[in-house]
């Protein structure tokens, strides 16, 4: 007879369990502790060379120097700034020059990518040929190119400013940038700017009623008409009763330059034409893909409903295939902002250029700045993550429900 193999009871096996995962649970506590313990001494050997390098250099460490005069113009300010003002204050400057650009970089990023990514889904055979070179020729070429070639090639070509090109007599470019009408604030100008606000409001919320009734009840309403009577109606009126909003002053070529106005610098222009349409060809390929994630379907029920099929892409395909689209059109819009430290290599006067550039020459505080110039970078990009994220999760629901 062969013997049969006993199993233990039950009491022994669940006495082996708690020993062997106490000893598992003991070990992994102790290798973490380990790993901790390396971390911190590594870092205070990084901590006790640097200060001894400063020392050595005869280099105060701290941030005294933020309140120091920098001494230095900045060719674009958003906010009040003299050279006479402290190093802080230019830490703002490129701050706000920062965002500035990445702001309007991201916005028109995104219209561009959409718009390509829908002609490179057209029928129409040119278009999508000519989407698709646009693609193919944009994304292939290192951004750097680009913005050298926006500033150099096309920008530094234009005429001087005696013969600059004109458009209604109000707007002139040249090799300096582009002169604009300068808008100057009148006593009209906050209930314009409220008005406008509850126009917005009012137009968003009659928006969503309309897709409520559409999905619920399967009744269209038209509301084009509606939100433009909102938004010209309401701004006119209070225009009409508070005076106007604003007045513009006009550009005049005096001498060999222009008086009045406002001017846009090249670097300005140039960095973000780069920087738009080289991110638009990654988004257009982050919004193609995921279009072509919703069920063909959903399209040709869309179309048997007697929808066009642009209000298909609206309505149907393009909520769904968001849910695909956001986390990479999220990592888009981090690089964008992150690439528009390439600034540096036009002149464009951003954080990098004014503060990690200039500052960091004048004063030495290398650690100080850098450390401000990296924290400020990851504080962008965990904001910009966060507001997709919450837009993330309220599609979610607006789809769930």
């Amino acid at each position: 007879m062969q013997s049969e193999s006993r199993s233990p009871p039950p009491q022994y096996a669940l006495r082996l369990k708690r020993v062997l995962g106490g000893r598992a649970g003991w070990g992994g506590f102790a290798l973490q502790v380990v790993f901790v313990v390396v971390l911190i001494w590594i870092g205070y050997e990084i901590t006790a060379n640097a200060r001894a390098n400063l020392e050595s250099e005869r280099i105060t460490s701290g941030f005294g120097f933020l309140h120091n005069t920098a001494g230095f113009d900045v060719s674009q300010t958003l906010i009040p700034y003299s050279g006479s003002d402290t190093y802080g204050r230019v830490f703002l400057v490129g701050l706000v020059n920062t965002l500035l650009v990445s702001v309007i970089g991201i916005f028109f990023a995104t219209v561009i990518g959409f718009i390509v990514a829908l002609g490179r889904l057209s029928p129409n055979w040119l278009m999508s040929r000519v989407a698709g070179a646009y693609v193919e020729g944009v994304r292939n070429v290192p951004l750097l190119f680009q913005i050298l070639f926006w500033y150099l090639a096309v920008l530094a070509a234009l005429p001087v400013p005696r013969q600059s090109i004109s458009l209604f007599g109000s707007f002139f470019l040249s090799n300096r940038g582009l002169i604009i009408p300068r808008p100057i604030a009148q006593v009209g100008l906050q209930p314009f700017a409220l008005a406008l606000l509850a126009a917005i409001v009012a137009s968003a919320l009659l928006h969503h009623h309309a897709r409520r009734q559409l999905f619920e009840e399967g009744r269209s309403i038209v509301t084009l008409p509606y939100v433009i009577g909102l938004l010209v109606g309401l701004p006119l009126l209070s225009s009409l009763i508070f005076g106007v909003p604003v007045t513009f002053e006009i550009p005049e070529l005096r001498g060999f330059n222009f008086s009045g106005g406002a001017r846009v610098i090249p670097e300005f222009v140039a960095l973000t034409l780069a920087l738009s349409t080289y991110t638009a060809a990654f988004i257009a390929e982050v919004v193609r893909a995921g279009i072509l994630s919703v069920h063909r379907g959903q399209m040709e029920a869309g179309l048997s409903l007697g929808l066009s099929r642009g209000s298909v892409l609206r309505l149907i395909v393009v909520p769904q295939a968001m849910r695909v689209i956001l986390p990479p059109l999220t990592n888009q819009y981090l690089n964008l902002t992150k690439n528009s430290s390439l600034a540096v290599a036009i002149g464009y006067p951003d954080l990098v250029s004014v503060f990690a550039g200039t500052t960091l020459s004048q004063t030495g505080q290398a650690i100080e700045i850098i450390a401000i110039t990296m924290g400020v970078y990851l504080a962008i990009s965990l904001l910009t993550s966060a507001i997709m994220s919450f837009y993330g999760w309220r599609l979610g629901r607006s789809l769930a429900a």
